[in-house]
């Protein structure tokens, strides 16, 4: 009786406890520094986050759809299972508590204190880049043209030289499509993409904006037409999500798998050569005069140590 009471009260909890993953997982996201992707390596649940993610095809999903039907419910039962949606669904809440918690926060720094959010960012990048480099070997004619593309491609991205086709919804839908696919991934954060892109602050004061106006509808006290604008926002960003999981996920970790070592040392230099980008979001509010650069690199040696201490903490991280 006490092995059956035990288990029983184990499994009511294990959504809990994958809820927590799903904060853990999401804040790493919401954060410029080590991927929320490497969070669920450091914390065992990646293979099965990868194998349900991976199992999301329209097939299944056609097959549960047709579950109604009496004679097509054991197929309906087992694509069920194979998408583990058990596990995807309070994994997915999760994220999306951190990252909304996150976005309010970050909108809120960016318009109060821009130094010390993007100083402080740009020591999570530059420590996580530090000690990613420091599980990989960098041995062959390769892997030195892989770093350095990385590198070169994340500085003329950073720099604005180059950018994404279109504009407005376009290049909200196509920032989803890349940040959402790099949440995943080992090495690489997808609020680092966004950073990138420019649309880091942007999409963070939608999203904090769009809860808001929930809230506020919620309350009675707001409109229906104060949620459709960073409503709006918010479904593009994540319709390109769930293409870019069903799309360039998948072909990261085809890449992964075929020539790991090559990739791997790839994505990380995109960390490396992203560390200039929230500078330039400090330059489009202040001047460089002596005390904001001074300020600035206090914050980013203070982001730095927080990068060193979490990594010191865990036991260090690794890319793989």
């Amino acid at each position: 009786m006490g092995y059956s009471l035990r288990r029983y009260f184990v499994d009511r909890m294990e959504p809990v406890r994958i809820y927590g993953y799903g904060l853990c997982m999401g804040t790493a996201d919401a954060l410029p520094g080590v991927s929320g992707g490497t969070v669920a390596l450091l914390l065992g649940f990646y293979g099965r986050l990868i194998a349900a993610i991976t199992a999301l095809t329209p097939g299944r999903a056609l097959a549960v759809l047709r579950g109604y039907d009496p004679g097509r419910r054991d197929r309906a039962r087992k694509a069920l299972l194979e998408m583990d949606l058990a596990f995807l669904i309070p994994l997915g809440v999760g994220m999306v508590t951190a990252v909304a918690l996150i976005a309010g926060a970050v909108s809120a720094l960016a318009d109060s204190n821009p130094i010390a959010l993007f100083g402080f960012f740009t020591g999570l990048i530059a420590a996580s880049a530090i000690v990613l480099y420091r599980s990989l070997e960098i041995a062959t004619a390769d892997h030195l043209l892989a770093a350095v593309a990385g590198v070169a491609l994340a500085s003329l991205v950073a720099a604005n030289v180059l950018t994404l086709p279109g504009s407005g919804g376009v290049l909200i839908f196509l920032s989803g499509v890349l940040a959402i696919s790099a949440m995943i991934l080992p090495g690489i954060s997808g609020s680092l993409i966004l950073i990138l892109l420019g649309q880091y602050v942007f999409l963070s004061g939608e999203l904090s904006a769009f809860i808001g106006a929930l809230g506020r509808l919620a309350g009675a006290g707001g409109s229906p037409a104060a949620v459709v604008d960073p409503g709006t926002t918010v479904a593009l960003f994540l319709a390109g999500g769930v293409v870019g999981l069903l799309t360039i996920a998948r072909i990261v970790r085809y890449a992964l798998a075929r020539r790991r070592e090559l990739t791997l040392v790839f994505l990380v230099s995109l960390i490396a050569g992203s560390i200039p980008a929230p500078l330039y979001n400090v330059g489009e509010v202040h001047a460089w005069t002596s005390e904001v650069i001074a300020l600035t690199a206090v914050w980013t040696v203070v982001g730095a140590l927080a990068l060193f201490a979490v990594d010191r903490l865990v036991g260090g991280f690794d890319p793989e």
